[in-house]
C-alpha cells in the first residue's frame, strides 16, 4: 500500500495518456499513407515548383505512432519512464506548435494550454497514478 493520495488530477493523468493514444494513432495512420501511397509529390511555393520525397516523413510517424501508443498505454499504468516520455513528447509539441503559430493561432494557443495543463498534471501529480494502479 503507497501514502500517495489520490486526487482529482489523476483524471488530467489518464487524459493525458488518451490524448497521446489518438496522437499516436493518426500518426501511423499519417505514416502509413506516406510510405504506402506515391513517394514524391509536388509542391509549388513563391519560388518555385518543388519535389519531396514523402516517404522519410512516413516512416518518422510510423515509429512516433508507435512510440505515442506505448507511451500511452504506460502511462495509464502509471509507469514512471511513461511520464518522463510523456513530457518530453508534450513539450516538443507546444515547440512545434509555437512554429505554427502564424498558420493557425487560435488553435496553438489551444494546444499549448492543453499542453500547458498535461505537463502540470505529470510533474505535479503524476505520481498518483502510479498510486491509483498499485505499481
Amino acid at each position: 500500500m503507497t501514502d500517495t493520495n489520490v486526487t482529482g488530477w489523476t483524471g488530467w493523468g489518464v487524459f493525458a495518456s488518451v490524448l497521446l493514444l489518438i496522437a499516436g494513432i493518426f500518426d501511423l495512420i499519417f505514416g502509413l499513407a506516406a510510405v504506402i501511397g506515391p513517394n514524391s509529390t509536388l509542391v509549388v511555393t513563391e519560388h518555385g515548383l518543388f519535389a519531396v520525397d514523402v516517404a522519410a516523413w512516413g516512416w518518422w510517424h510510423i515509429l512516433s505512432g508507435v512510440l505515442l501508443i506505448i507511451v500511452s498505454f504506460s502511462l495509464y499504468r502509471g509507469m514512471t519512464w511513461a511520464r518522463v516520455v510523456a513530457i518530453i513528447l508534450v513539450i516538443l509539441n507546444a515547440i512545434g506548435q509555437l512554429t505554427l503559430f502564424s498558420q493557425q493561432p487560435w488553435l496553438s494557443l489551444i494546444i499549448l494550454a492543453v499542453d500547458i495543463l498535461i505537463i502540470y498534471a505529470l510533474t505535479v501529480h503524476g505520481h498518483e497514478l502510479k498510486a491509483k494502479h498499485g505499481n
